[in-house]
């Protein structure tokens, strides 16, 4: 499939899948910081849709750009918009979890944004967060999976290297990301709240 992508040019679906995947890790934030204890379910979704999808689309061009190093340095090789294409269509595992966060959130409201919902609701919902919870871990480890093995296609790397470089680029990417919280922060003092949305 990636041997496929690899000579097409970037596509509308590159940018939906990135967006999906942005708005989907968003709403994983939101849930793991508790944010239905404070926000609507409306505002969280709205807050997520809107930053999310141009994080999602940010976060994979760095990524790629990260990777496309990554594999020069260890005998691979690849171009900017290949990667694109890995992180995209690998993605498609979380960006289905969008889905199923969105339809948890409909069904259990605020719940489904509390890292640990109250004991006295209903069986059902929280049956139905357990699963919601279970099926966004296996959709994640699914993805990892495929962009494992999209990055060892186009790059011509063993799976091992190419492992190898997916675990070094998510170091590495962290690492930026966390430079660039902590400059924006330092430069714009309590902007980052406005990204958990609160009443």
């Amino acid at each position: 499939m990636f041997r496929e992508l690899a000579a097409r040019p970037l596509g509308i679906a590159d940018y939906l899948l990135a967006a999906a995947q942005g708005v989907g890790n968003l709403l994983a934030l939101c849930r793991h910081v508790g944010a239905g204890a404070h926000s609507s379910v409306e505002a969280i979704l709205a807050i997520s849709f809107a930053y999310g999808a141009v994080s999602g689309v940010v976060s994979v061009y760095l990524m790629a750009v990260i990777y496309g190093r990554l594999g020069l340095r260890t005998g691979g090789k690849s171009t900017t918009t290949q990667v694109i294409h890995v992180l995209a269509y690998g993605g498609v595992p979380m960006a289905a979890s969008l889905a199923i966060w969105v339809l948890t959130a409909l069904l259990a409201g605020e719940a489904t944004f509390v890292e640990n919902p109250r004991a006295d609701l209903e069986a059902f919902l929280a049956l139905l967060l357990h699963l919601q919870f279970i099926s966004y871990v296996l959709l994640f480890i699914w993805s990892i999976v495929l962009q494992v093995m999209g990055l060892s296609e186009i790059q011509g790397l063993t799976t091992r290297k190419a492992f190898g470089v997916w675990c070094l680029g998510q170091i590495i990417g962290f690492l930026v990301s966390l430079f660039l919280a902590l400059a924006i922060e330092t430069l714009f003092p309590g902007i980052l709240s406005h990204f958990i949305p609160q009443n």
